[in-house]
């Protein structure tokens, strides 16, 4: 059997990213990004993104690749992760795919196809969204699709619109179109769990840390670079905490706790997310926890993935996010190697 896709995932500050880099120095692998909001050129601080020195030379592929008033395209993101994948192997190399963004994850690996959009039906959704508000669109969508409702938060207009457009284009729930827990590839997916105090505390300190590591300033200069306009990169945590700050909404103290706040409600929906997909083998990410050992372990052990019947989904990646060259980004001191 080929070696194997590794899929690194869990909730942020879970430890993702030391992981990751520590496979591709045991395996002989580079790192694929499977974080919607780390494909945003400028989007370092409040995304984690490792610099340039904290990525000991290993390649990075996928970060850098989007301006921030670029809308995200999952389906988009498909062809540029299958690519890296096609590449880092033809290489001889093993792909390490890492992030939190699971539909993107379930894109790059499974059989995916993303349904196709209709410009006057969404642009009437989209009106109907400016003048009702995102709560009532998500009413609507509750009736129609829980389970698609279960995983959109009800303030994520753009989110919501999408599936109210599958379903009207489908005539099915918007969930249906994901399919079957099967990889496309064979494919290792390991799982980080945190407990929930633990999970609690590293996020108020990543949070800290970005504020010490000018998280405002960052947002401030992709102000000027068109931010607001991203319906996006707009809405990532931290940065539409501080948006909101820069327009006179609040105190930077208030921007901060709500980041950590957000950033907590964001972790729980992505274990929710994680945990309904049965191939995902489990490690105990906490304090004192050999990490590399247990996935070393877990890569040995498994052979030829399995096929799972699909179960209830969510329909986003609120839950539970080109250039593909390596190491694109600019930033370069100090290492951050949490995520």
């Amino acid at each position: 059997m080929a070696d194997p896709v590794i899929a690194v995932l869990g909730p942020t500050a879970a430890g993702k990213s030391d992981l990751a880099l520590r496979l591709a120095h045991d395996l002989g692998g580079e790192v694929i990004n499977a974080d919607s909001m780390q494909l945003y050129r400028g989007m370092d601080i409040g995304t984690a993104k490792l610099t340039v020195a904290g990525r000991q030379g290993v390649p990075h592929h996928l970060l850098d690749v989007w301006d921030v008033r670029y809308p995200a395209n999952v389906a988009e993101y498909q062809r540029m992760a299958r690519d890296a994948i096609a590449a880092v192997t033809a290489r001889g190399r093993v792909p390490i795919l890492t992030g939190g963004s699971g539909l993107y994850l379930r894109a790059a690996l499974d059989d995916l196809n993303f349904p196709g959009t209709d410009p006057a039906v969404r642009e009437r959704l989209e009106a109907e969204l400016a003048a009702l508000g995102p709560a009532e669109l998500h009413a609507r969508l509750a009736a129609l699709d829980p389970g698609a409702a279960v995983g959109i938060l009800p303030s994520n207009g753009r989110r919501i619109v999408r599936a109210l457009e599958v379903i009207e284009l489908s005539g099915q729930p918007f969930t249906a179109t994901l399919p079957r827990y099967e990889s496309l590839y064979p494919a290792v997916h390991i799982g980080l769990r945190v407990s929930r105090g633990e999970l609690d505390r590293r996020i108020a300190v990543r949070v800290a840390r970005m504020w010490r590591d000018g998280l405002v300033g960052e947002v401030r200069g992709l102000e000027q670079a068109g931010l607001r306009e991203g319906r996006t990169a707009s809405q990532a945590l931290g940065y539409a905490q501080v948006l909101r700050f820069l327009g006179g909404e609040g105190s930077e103290d208030e921007a901060r706790e709500q980041t950590v706040r957000a950033t907590r409600r964001f972790a729980r929906r992505q274990e929710s997310w994680f945990r309904r997909d049965p191939r995902v083998n489990w490690l105990d990410a906490g304090p004192g926890a050999d990490l590399p050992a247990q996935a070393l372990a877990t890569i040995d052990r498994c052979g030829p993935p399995r096929v799972h019947s699909p179960s209830s989904v969510p329909a986003s990646t609120d839950s539970p996010g080109p250039n593909s060259a390596s190491a694109s980004s600019p930033r370069g001191t100090a290492p951050r190697t949490t995520s």
